[in-house]
């Protein structure tokens, strides 16, 4: 396992306790493995599907100058995640990227929706609607309106557009599937076992890696990496998720907030994807710990104060890409001349590290706990074990809280709240 694991701070008196328990989420884990009763934990190994997410791939990128993914939430955050690996969304690199241009809709709002509709050249344009359900109504309300801008424009659905939802089933309403079958949109089948937080590894994720030109074979790669140690049956203190679940649940009584902060811009939107996968996942039974995503260092001069002089409520994870002797060098004769002479010969990567393990090192002697977890690189292998080992961190959470953590029924609840007023 390539992922190492710190624990910068002493361990609250109940950890072993804790970490002892999780003994029975990671016997559990192996027999969904063995009985394929949880799929997550065989898409590290799934290959029967990779030939035809490449050739999606390979359709959405054909003479086309923007790609726009809809959906929101899960069927949006971990496709964003890895794209950024591929310089989506990075400031000052995204939009120098080759085409096609990536764009995710996955927040709901009518003048940014209405004004990519009007600018898009929508000829070279393609449609991705993902949601597992097909009921999702924001991502019904943008393909309709994609659908209809489309054919305003006298050009053919079924060239445009590409879908990702759960089969038909009988009895089951599926508006998605409904709308673009009516088109003779091509369908893609979203896995009826996975949901939605949990799809980074399923076509949901994996076709915008492809589409940005990513090696989603190394993904799923290192997500089996980070699977390794369950399925070896090591004991819980040699399973990192198992470490740092039992942490985050024996701090939580004093810990109520867990700071995710990451130390590279490509590591950005997967701060955003692990805040649903722990809140939604964890947030039951007035359970749960509430998530906080942070980007180093720029959140150093707007949060790293109120972390170390504010309340001691926190639990942090520090997730830093080894930088250094990355990135231009700078010279002396400049160096000198803007006051920091020790600069020269440094890399910006040089400074990024130092601040990195300055961070976490001004946290735990200020008497906050602080994990960090350490990539040799950030490219696909590496962060597909991360994404998967925060997707076992959370269940194995999940166990010990007693919650389920692939249900979110208060925001189904919302979901029919605003549906019913929306019809009123």
């Amino acid at each position: 396992m390539a992922l190492r694991q710190t624990i910068d701070q002493a361990r609250p008196a109940n950890f072993a306790d804790v970490l002892a328990r999780t003994s029975g989420a990671l016997d559990w884990l192996r027999a969904r493995h063995a009985d394929g009763g949880l799929p997550l934990l065989r898409l590290p190994e799934k290959r029967d599907d990779v030939a035809a997410i490449l050739g999606y791939a390979g359709v959405l990128r054909d003479g086309t100058s923007d790609v726009i993914f809809l959906g929101t939430g899960g069927s949006s955050l971990g496709g964003q995640t890895l794209a950024q690996l591929a310089g989506h969304a990075v400031p000052g690199v995204g939009a120098l990227r080759d085409p096609p241009r990536i764009h995710f809709m996955d927040n709901l709002d009518p003048e940014s929706y209405g004004t990519l509709l009007q600018r898009l050249p929508l000829k070279t344009s393609r449609f991705v609607a993902v949601s597992k359900s097909g009921g999702t109504g924001e991502t019904l309300m943008q393909t309709i309106a994609a659908l209809d801008a489309v054919k305003a424009a006298k050009l053919d659905p079924h060239a445009h557009f590409l879908g990702i939802t759960e089969p038909a089933k009988p009895g089951k309403a599926n508006g998605l599937r409904a709308m673009l079958g009516a088109h003779k949109i091509e369908m893609m089948e979203h896995d009826t076992g996975v949901g939605g937080r949990f799809s980074v590894l399923t076509n949901v994720g994996l076709l915008p890696a492809a589409a940005c030109g990513l090696d989603i074979g190394a993904i799923r790669g290192g997500a089996a990496d980070a699977l390794a140690p369950v399925l070896a049956g090591k004991p819980p203190a040699e399973v990192p998720a198992a470490v740092g679940a039992a942490l985050a649940v024996a701090l939580a009584p004093t810990k109520p907030i867990t700071v995710l902060m990451a130390y590279s811009d490509r590591l950005a939107l997967m701060t955003k994807w692990y805040v649903q996968l722990w809140a939604e996942s964890l947030g039951k039974d007035g359970k749960g710990t509430t998530p906080i995503g942070a980007l180093g260092p720029v959140d150093q001069h707007s949060q790293l104060q109120l972390y170390i002089a504010g309340p001691r409520d926190k639990l942090f994870t520090v997730v830093t890409g080894m930088p250094a002797g990355k990135g231009p060098r700078m010279t002396a004769e400049l160096s000198k001349l803007g006051g920091e002479p020790d600069f020269t010969g440094k890399t910006i990567g040089d400074l990024v590290a130092a601040q990195g393990r300055a961070t976490a090192e001004t946290l735990a002697k200020n008497g906050c706990p602080v994990r960090t977890l350490h990539l040799p690189q950030v490219d696909e292998r590496h962060l597909g074990e991360l994404l998967m080992h925060f997707m076992l961190e959370t269940i194995i959470a999940a166990h010990l809280l007693g919650v389920d953590p692939f249900d979110q029924p208060a925001v189904e609840e919302g979901k029919v709240l605003a549906k019913k007023y929306l019809a009123g």
